[in-house]
């Protein structure tokens, strides 16, 4: 039988057990880095982050140890850590606008490939490339809602408490995102199933 994350998150901020959190950040960190990488776009940022936002929960969890007793889902709360952390460093970004943007970067390049033949795999990269440019080019809250629920597979409520909006915005925000999304990919004529 598996531990759940509160679980091992009490065994960590109880007794110190490496072992817990190791489990905790393997069990999330393809969610994370995920959504990090597409809130930021940039491989070595996000790893940054990455790091930054299981320092942060390392530093929560010791802070009080041996008294954790998060409410809801640990995912949410690592979560909205990681949001906290790429909101910060967009903050800060805005603020120096000399930071280059890595536009050779494709979150899609992360996927694992299939053995699909050559012409599949490059139409599949192509189409790809294509859908994240469409969700770089969507508001800042839709595209978050998308990446939180796609990425990150948070549901709505879960998204809703992370972002500091009602559950019915959120769901807005991705009917529009989606809405968005398809009149772009019309545009580029890229099959809306695809």
């Amino acid at each position: 039988m598996h531990p759940t994350d509160e679980e091992l998150a009490g065994a960590y901020a109880e007794r110190g057990d490496d072992h817990a959190f190791r489990i905790l950040v393997e069990r999330h960190q393809e969610k994370v880095y995920g959504y990090l990488l597409g809130m930021v776009r940039d491989r070595a940022v996000a790893d940054d982050l990455f790091q930054e936002t299981f320092i942060r929960v390392i530093a929560a969890l010791r802070k009080d140890r041996g008294s954790y007793h998060h409410q809801g889902r640990f995912l949410g709360w690592i979560m909205r850590i990681a949001r906290n952390a790429a909101l910060d460093h967009l903050r800060t970004r805005k603020k120096w606008q000399d930071v280059p943007d890595n536009e050779d970067f494709s979150w899609w390049d992360t996927l694992p490939a299939d053995d699909l033949p050559t012409d599949d795999v490059l139409q599949a990269g192509q189409e790809a490339d294509i859908l994240m440019a469409c969700i770089d080019r969507l508001p800042p809250e839709q595209r978050e809602v998308v990446l939180l629920r796609h990425e990150s597979d948070l549901t709505f409520r879960e998204i809703a408490a992370l972002t500091d909006c009602s559950i019915n915005t959120a769901l807005g925000r991705m009917r529009y995102a989606l809405l968005n999304l398809r009149k772009m990919l019309e545009v580029t004529e890229l099959p809306v199933g695809a």
